[in-house]
C-alpha cells in the first residue's frame, strides 16, 4: 500500500501499518456521529454540525483479556468517554482543538500508549472535511503541561463568591467605590457580575451579542475604578483569578456565546446571568448589592449584600 491510499484509509488502517516492533492491542471507535456546535466562523455560531469520530487507542499488552475481567482492560467507553467528556465541556472553535483534546483524554490513562484521532465534519461539504493527529503518551504528556485540559467547576479548589453589582449601585460613583471597597476586604475571591450599560439596548428581542458587549463594556469602566481589579472573559482567566484569590470583574462575551450549555436568562436579566455564572465556576453563592453598604467593624460581604434572586426576579 503507497503512502498516498494510506492516508485516506481509516486510523485502524494507519496503526496497524505504522506499528513498530513491540506489538500493541487496539481499541477503536469508528463511524461515531454527534451534532455539536462547532466552527470559528461567525455563521457557524448557533447551528449544530455533525461530527463523525474515528478513534484508535493503543495499548500496552496485558493478561486481562485471558482473564475475562472487564475492571482490567482499557473499555471502549475510554474513547467515548474522552469525546463526550470534551463536547459537553465548551465549545470549540477548531476541530484541531478537539482532536488534541480528546487524544489528550484518550492518554490519560497510563497503560495507554498511542492514539490516532480523525474528526470530519459532514455539513459543509458534499464529501467530508477533517483533520487526523497521532499522539504517544510521553508527547501528550509535553503538550498537556503547556495546555491543561480543563477541568469541571467542582475541581477547583477555592469557591469564589459573585457579586451583582445592581444599576441602582452604577449610578452612583460614591455607591461604586464603597462597593469596591468591600471586594477588595473580602478574604475570598470574588467575581464581579454586571448589568448592561444600556439596558435599552439589551431588551429580551434584541440581538443577545449586543447586550452581553454592553456588560463588557461596564466591565472595563467598573474594573478601571478599582487598583486590584482585572476583567477576565474566558474561563481559563477565571480559574486563574480564583485560584490565586484575585478579584475579577466578569466579561460574559466569550463565555456565554461558546457555552454548551447557554444560560436561560439574557443580558437584560444581569440576576439571572450572574446566577448562571456561579453555577459554572462553582460558586460558594451569588449576591445582589443593591445601596452603598454600611458595615460595623468585621463585617464581611456577605453582610453587606442580599442572597441572588431566582432567574427573572427584580433587583430593586
Amino acid at each position: 500500500m503507497n503512502e498516498t491510499s494510506l492516508a485516506f484509509e481509516n486510523p485502524s488502517v494507519r496503526a496497524a501499518a505504522t506499528a513498530g516492533d513491540q506489538p500493541l492491542d487496539r481499541i477503536s471507535v469508528r463511524d461515531h456521529v454527534r451534532a455539536v456546535e462547532i466552527g470559528a466562523f461567525q455563521s457557524e455560531r448557533g447551528k449544530l454540525q455533525r461530527l463523525r469520530f474515528n478513534v484508535v487507542l493503543e495499548v500496552s499488552r496485558h493478561t486481562a483479556a485471558q482473564n475475562d475481567d472487564v475492571d482490567q482492560v482499557i473499555s471502549y467507553d475510554t474513547i467515548i468517554e474522552a469525546i463526550e467528556a470534551q463536547l459537553t465541556h465548551e465549545r470549540i472553535n477548531l476541530l484541531e482543538t478537539l482532536a488534541e483534546r480528546v487524544a489528550q483524554r484518550c492518554l490519560a490513562d497510563p497503560r495507554a500508549v498511542r492514539v490516532f484521532v480523525r474528526i470530519e465534519k459532514l455539513d459543509r461539504i458534499p464529501g467530508a472535511l477533517g483533520v487526523e493527529i497521532v499522539r504517544r503518551r510521553l508527547e501528550t504528556e509535553d503538550v498537556s503541561r503547556l495546555h491543561p485540559v480543563t477541568e469541571a467547576p467542582e475541581q477547583t479548589a477555592v469557591s469564589p463568591r459573585v457579586l451583582l453589582l445592581g444599576a441602582e449601585v452604577l449610578a452612583d460613583s460614591a455607591c461604586i467605590q464603597a462597593w469596591l471597597d468591600v471586594v477588595a476586604a473580602a478574604d475570598t475571591p470574588v467575581v464581579l457580575a454586571l448589568p448592561p450599560l444600556d439596558p435599552a439596548r439589551a431588551a429580551s428581542d434584541g440581538p443577545l451579542e449586543i447586550g452581553l458587549l454592553s456588560i463588557e463594556q461596564n466591565a472595563w469602566a467598573v474594573a478601571a475604578l478599582g487598583s486590584d481589579l482585572s476583567v477576565a472573559g474566558s474561563r481559563t482567566e477565571l480559574d486563574w483569578a480564583i485560584r490565586e484569590g484575585r478579584k475579577t470583574v466578569w466579561a460574559p462575551f466569550k463565555m456565554v456565546t461558546d457555552a454548551v450549555e447557554k444560560p436561560g436568562a439574557g443580558a437584560d436579566d444581569p440576576v439571572g446571568l450572574a446566577l448562571w455564572l456561579a453555577g459554572q465556576i462553582g460558586a460558594s453563592d451569588c449576591l445582589v448589592a443593591g445601596a452603598a453598604p454600611a458595615l460595623p467593624d468585621g463585617a464581611t460581604l456577605l453582610d453587606a449584600a442580599r442572597p441572588g434572586l431566582p432567574a427573572g426576579a427584580a433587583t430593586g
